[in-house]
């Protein structure tokens, strides 16, 4: 290690470059007791796209009544003019969509289940009836000229229903494209994944005809597994990951669940293999720390404590 960062021995059968979806502004500040002003959330997402990180999720037009944290969108996106990232907000519904399109939002993500009982816990909907909800939301933002992504939660299991079995991912993950979905994140919601269970979903995926560049992973570190799985994604050619700055997040919905991936991890393994992210890690770090003391609470990420010399 030199200067606080790995050496580096890249491997030719992984990509040389990865992008990281950060999420930490969205998913992570949405899982908090505390509500983090507004200013703070803004100088966050600044801090992170000065750190090198090309993609912020910046909120979410959710009602205010279930995810309380994130009711200030409508004043968090004036305050991120000039921000030198790609932005996208997640919209739950039209109604979501039509308050992202009043504001200039240029990139969505709409949130979907592979089972039915995240469906109703999430949306209060079916699955059918959740992507009959999303398809018009889908099809008017394309039109307006926004680029969509969809989110597909528990892909690999479920705290009600268990396993889930990899043909109901694959099904309910097509259905999300042609929707019109630009990419698709697969969202291990409550971290039980393994990395011969990433391997098979990927290739079942891609037997079904999706391509391997339109597909993105999420991982939660429940069982410790998150860094494993996604190096297993990596080898089957996935490029873009999402990882959340120290760790922050969970879900609201489903209480087993633990921290998203932490960037900084993600970024201290990304490094050592000799792929590029454009991202400073020690800025990034610096801005994780700058946010656990807004939080009032150290950093989970492994990484953030060892660079910074923070107390578990």
């Amino acid at each position: 290690m030199i200067d606080g960062l790995p050496m580096a021995f890249p491997d030719p059968a992984l990509p040389t470059r990865v992008r990281i979806h950060e999420v930490g502004a969205r998913d992570g500040l949405q899982n908090e007791k505390t509500i983090v002003p507004t200013e703070v959330k803004a100088e966050f997402i600044r801090r992170l796209a000065a750190a090198g990180l090309d993609t912020v999720e910046a909120t979410s037009f959710v009602h205010p009544k279930w995810v309380p944290q994130l009711a200030d969108a409508e004043e968090l996106l004036p305050l991120l003019d000039g921000v030198p990232a790609r932005l996208p907000v997640l919209v739950p519904n039209r109604r979501g969509l039509d308050r992202a399109l009043a504001l200039g939002a240029r990139e969505i993500a709409v949130f979907g289940s592979a089972t039915e009982s995240f469906a109703r816990a999430n949306l209060n909907r079916s699955v059918d009836e959740s992507l009959e909800m999303f398809a018009p939301v889908v099809a008017t933002a394309r039109e307006a000229g926004l680029r969509v992504r969809g989110y597909l939660s528990m892909c690999f299991g479920d705290p009600w229903e268990g396993a889930v079995p990899l043909e109901r991912t694959v099904r309910v993950s097509r259905r999300l494209l042609d929707l019109g979905c630009d990419e698709l994140s697969l969202g291990d919601t409550i971290g039980v994944a393994t990395p011969g269970h990433v391997t098979a979903l990927l290739t079942a995926l891609h037997e079904a005809g999706v391509p391997v560049d339109r597909l993105a992973v999420h991982f939660h570190d429940t069982y410790g597994q998150a860094l494993a799985n996604t190096l297993a994604a990596l080898r089957c050619g996935v490029t873009t990951v999402d990882a959340s700055a120290g760790g922050l997040g969970g879900c609201p919905y489903a209480k087993s669940a633990t921290g998203n991936l932490a960037t900084e991890d993600l970024v201290w393994m990304l490094d050592g293999l000799g792929i590029a992210t454009g991202v400073d890690l020690g800025r990034l770090t610096a801005t994780s720390v700058w946010m656990a003391g807004h939080l009032g609470r150290p950093s989970p990420s492994r990484t953030v404590r060892a660079l910074s010399h923070q107390e578990p």
